[in-house]
């Protein structure tokens, strides 16, 4: 469930811009502030199956937006090859840019 969790946090991160701010406001509130369903179906004044349904679509959306455009994968990509890097280089000023690197991620 954690994987799952920190995947479609990442996810999110990368392709919210595309989602509605009905999408956002759920997803936000479900993975990144912990709300039960309940709660958000509380205050937003629908039905607990609705706000269901809603993330459940809006998780295979960003699925689908990853599948098409990679953007989660490279991620991963990068900061492996920059860990790499890291472990192999000795001098000070490519580990610092290295670093530099990360950070822009």
């Amino acid at each position: 469930m954690i994987e799952k969790t920190t995947r479609i946090n990442y996810l999110f991160d990368f392709y919210q811009a595309l989602l509605t701010p009905k999408q956002r406001n759920y997803m936000e509130m479900y993975y990144l502030e912990d709300y039960s369903l309940g709660e958000i179906s509380e205050l937003f004044h629908v039905s607990r199956q609705a706000v269901y349904d809603n993330i459940k679509r809006t998780e295979a959306m960003l699925e689908s937006y990853e599948k098409k455009l990679h953007l989660y994968e490279k991620f991963e990509q990068r900061a492996a090859l920059i860990e790499k890097l890291e472990q192999s280089v000795a001098d000070q000023s490519v580990l610092k840019m290295l670093h530099q690197l990360k950070e822009l991620d």
